[in-house]
């Protein structure tokens, strides 16, 4: 039988659609090119003769100039240094475009309708969105009705052909008038359909001026453009062929999963579960999304869902899915599989903590690429409710290694020098927009590299990615590792350095010692095999990785991961005794955070791998989350006792106080400013007076006269109340930051696991099992067929038969009240109820299924991967297959910004 696999899923739904993108040029937003680094999808592209791929936002007229090129495989940026790949090129001009988003169409319009006005002897448009046509009906006040597809591709065409009329008219004056390369980002979204022809008609003239399609022109644009809308649901970007998240700039992810309310944290987290899940209007626009997203997911994979769902988030999602199925699911051949949904916020305190996880240690350390789209990107779209923000911003999942800056090290290193020159001097023949690619003066350029006229820096060459198309079809890094514990994972990508350079015959001057993974090892090796081109192209993918291994055990790192991780274990034990005592900790965590940045921008560099008061917060954050499983009653509002929490927040007044320039939180928007000019105006007091201390006047006895005295002691008074105003301020700000606090507290990580006979009935007899997360208890009991309490089983195969084949009895409509209340309504058919009688006693239940998909709502991190296969290990259940999925990838850094930062509610 066929393994489950979503990277192969994935891949096979591209090779599906080869009719489409043979010969064409392929636009994919970031959410797609994010999807496809991941799953490897470029090599497939290749083999279906994909002409070009183009990056959607950032999309230029060297595109359409792309097409004239030598047959060959190339590389050509972007203004953002997006991918922009072209393989399969010859002299015809392109007649047909894919375009592949994970947006709303909505909000794709807009990019969509640049492509066509700069291509403009295309005739054959297909746009690919991983929305199916419900989704983009139901989202909330969407532009699109039922028939979503149909209706928008009668859109696009009207659009497009007033744009025509409008370059036609254009055309017959003898100006060109020159182009804009982008529209503004403020203008996205439906609202700006055709109201901007200055900028998608700058395609009339190419970067030299002339005409692109010469004296055919007029004859390409009179033709009728084919436009066509389609369903993609496989966009997803896999760490391995068992762990997916979503597109961080896909529609799914960014969507809201909680309106502002009493219960809500953020629109990143599912609202604190009350047992009232939000039904009608009340969904959010997240839930309904990563409902489709499954569905079709799982349709994809052929697989028939029994769906479980934890939280009331979850039961929505699951609710929605099972309305979606229908009788012709049934009678499909399909693998039967059983979903497993989770609130985030049942388990907040995991994502928070920092476990020991190779990979969760580099993602944290390593930068980020840059968002395409920002916060406006939204900005004009209608589906945005008043109490919601305009974008919910996640981190993109592609980080950034510092490749060149690792080899720059060595001054000595010519052949690095030499390397990147070549690719300097690559990229700047194609950034020559004056003069065609063929006759760029490569050697000109070099000699500009030697002159220090580089426009182009040495670290943005070599600047790698940890996702590389060769990890998955060649050797499995990521899935390798991904569960990985730091010192196994290190040790693991050192044994893969040197079996590479032992396949390449090359020696390495460096002492290995075994059992240890070091810095002063990894480096040479790394430089090894980056020493030449080829070698570098070659063995990119564990050169990468190597890399990022490097970076994460970098002091400056590791000390900060492992003083938070020390920290963290402190607060746990000490959750164990009295809430006076964990609160004291938390206020000796925030006070040695105000004397780290006491000294301001003097801090040493070496200081800088300390905790700060931004990760004072976080442990604060993590010690509230433990105090409310501890003490869920010490105070009134929360855990703590009144005089215990006034301690605390007066520690942070202080300390905000003093760290104002570093201090970038939710709760402090609008007092920042204030904040850095009393900062400044105390070190420039304390300077003045340290410097009068110093001077000695004979005539200092006599003092100030009358109207100075008074003067001064005008201005110490007003000072003085403004000091106060700004402190009183501050405290209601604090005060605020608390009530989230105590909401946090509130959120019990095991409540669903602390009743009943958990203990038991399992086989845990080790302390360390209280420090695993929920989805490793969770699938514990599971697989070992125990109760859930609060697990609810949303019958999809009896909702059909009530909906289909019973509703011409009149079952049909109490057929959900009757699988949640178990109640039997006889209605004078007792043949059909006693079969639904028994179909009712039949349920499945998830452990019987042989294949289990677990989705958090909300997001994961890779320590959960490790204490999921833990779970599948112990549970002596070989023959499973357990696939776990999320909205995305949460670092602590991440739980930060959703908690307190601007993805917050705060």
């Amino acid at each position: 039988m066929a393994v489950v696999d979503v990277i192969k899923s994935c891949l096979d739904s591209i090779a599906q659609i080869s009719e489409h993108v043979e010969g064409a040029i392929l636009y994919l937003d970031s959410g797609c090119t994010e999807s496809f680094q991941f799953a490897g999808a470029f090599p497939v592209l290749l083999k279906l003769g994909v002409r070009a791929i183009c990056s959607l936002e950032n999309m230029c007229s060297l595109d359409s100039v792309s097409i004239f090129l030598p047959r060959s495989f190339k590389l050509k940026p972007t203004r953002s240094a997006e991918l922009v790949v072209n393989w399969n090129s010859n002299s015809d001009p392109a007649l047909k475009i894919v375009v592949m988003t994970s947006r709303l169409l909505s909000d794709a319009h807009r990019y969509i309708l640049r492509c066509l006005s700069t291509h403009k002897g295309v005739h054959q448009c297909t746009v690919f969105t991983s929305i199916s046509e419900l989704a983009q009906s139901a989202y909330p006040d969407s532009p699109l009705g039922p028939d979503a597809f149909h209706e928008y591709e009668i859109l696009l065409l009207q659009d497009y052909e007033e744009i025509v009329k409008k370059n036609q008219k254009k055309a017959s004056h003898p100006e060109v008038s020159n182009f804009q390369e982008s529209l503004t980002v403020e203008d996205e979204g439906w609202s700006r359909l055709t109201s901007s022809e200055e900028d998608v008609s700058h395609s009339e003239a190419t970067s030299s001026g002339k005409y692109f399609f010469g004296d055919s022109h007029t004859e390409y644009l009179g033709k009728k453009l084919v436009v066509s809308v389609h369903h993609f649901p496989m966009i997803l970007c896999p760490f391995s062929p068992k762990v997916f998240v979503l597109p961080s700039e896909g529609s799914v992810s960014e969507a809201y999963l909680s309106a502002k309310h009493e219960d809500s944290l953020s629109p990143g987290l599912p609202p604190i579960s009350t047992g009232v899940p939000p039904d009608g209007d009340d969904v959010p626009p997240g839930a309904l999304l990563t409902a489709h997203f499954l569905y079709h997911l799982a349709s994809k994979m052929d697989l028939k869902m029994e769906i479980f769902s934890l939280g009331d988030l979850s039961k929505t999602v699951g609710k929605i899915m099972t309305d979606m199925s229908s009788l012709y699911d049934v009678g499909r051949r399909k693998r039967s599989a059983g979903l497993l949904l989770i609130d985030r916020t049942f388990d907040l305190l995991t994502p928070c903590c920092h476990g020991d996880s190779l990979v969760d240690c580099m993602f944290s350390s390593l930068p980020r690429r840059e968002r395409t789209t920002s916060n406006s990107s939204m900005k004009g779209s209608k589906t945005q409710l008043k109490l919601v923000p305009s974008s919910l911003q996640r981190a993109p999942l592609d980080v950034q290694i510092p490749l060149g800056k690792i080899l720059q090290e060595e001054k000595s290193d010519t052949n690095y020098s030499q390397l990147a020159e070549r690719i300097e001097a690559f990229l700047g023949g194609w950034g020559a927009c004056n003069s065609s690619p063929e006759t760029v003066d490569l050697v000109n350029l070099c000699n500009k590299v030697h002159d220090g006229k580089s426009f182009l820096s040495e670290i943005q060459l070599l600047n790698g990615s940890f996702v590389s198309t060769e990890t998955f079809r060649g050797t499995p890094y990521m899935e390798a590792i991904l569960d990985r514990r730091t010192k196994d994972g290190a040790l693991l990508v050192k044994k893969w350095l040197q079996e590479t350079l032992r396949r390449q015959n090359i020696t390495v001057n460096v002492k290995i010692r075994p059992g240890f993974a070091t810095k002063s090892e990894l480096q040479p090796m790394i430089r090894a095999l980056a020493k030449s081109q080829s070698s570098l192209i070659r063995n990119k993918g564990i050169i990468q990785l190597g890399a990022a291994v490097l970076v994460a055990l970098d002091e400056l790192h590791s000390t900060r991961w492992n003083a938070f991780a020390s920290a963290e274990k402190i607060l746990s034990a000490t959750a164990g005794d009295t809430s006076q005592s964990l609160g004291a900790q938390i206020g000796d965590l925030i006070h040695k955070s105000t004397m780290l940045g006491s000294d301001g921008d003097k801090k040493t560099e070496h200081l800088q791998g300390l905790l700060s008061f931004k990760d004072a917060l976080l442990l604060m954050t993590v010690g509230y989350i433990l105090a409310g499983e501890n003490f869920p009653t010490s105070g009134s509002g929360g855990p703590f006792s009144w005089k215990e929490e006034h301690f605390l927040k007066e520690a942070i007044v202080d300390a905000i106080l003093k760290n104002a320039p570093v201090v970038k939180l939710k709760f402090l928007d609008g007092l920042t400013e204030e904040l850095e000019a009393n900062l400044n105006r105390k070190k420039s007091e304390d300077t003045i007076e340290a410097s009068s201390d110093l001077l000695e006047f004979d005539d200092d006895q006599w003092g100030k006269w009358g109207d100075e005295e008074e003067d001064d002691d005008k201005n110490d008074k007003k000072q003085a109340y403004s000091d106060m105003q700004l402190k009183l301020e501050l405290l209601d700000r604090v005060d605020n930051l608390f009530k989230s606090l105590h909401k946090l507290s509130t959120v019990k990580r095991n409540l669903s696991l602390r009743e009943g006979t958990f203990s038991s009935e399992s086989n845990f007899t080790g302390d360390s099992d209280s420090n695993k997360s929920l989805i490793y208890k969770l699938l514990t009991r599971v697989l070992g067929k125990y109760d859930v309490p609060g697990l609810e089983y949303h019958s999809t195969t009896v909702g059909r038969l009530f909906k289909s084949g019973f509703g011409r009895f009149g079952l049909g409509q109490a057929s959900s009240d009757l699988v949640n209340s178990k109640r039997i309504y006889l209605m004078n058919h007792d043949t059909y109820s006693e079969l639904y009688f028994w179909i009712l006693q039949t349920k499945p239940s998830l452990a019987d299924q042989n294949i289990i998909m677990v989705f958090v709502v909300g997001g994961i991190n890779a320590a959960e991967v490790r204490e999921v296969q833990e779970a599948l290990s112990e549970s002596g259940r070989p023959d499973v297959e357990l696939i776990l999925g999320g909205t995305t990838f949460l670092t602590p850094d991440d739980m930060l910004t959703l908690l307190m930062g601007d993805s917050s509610y705060m």
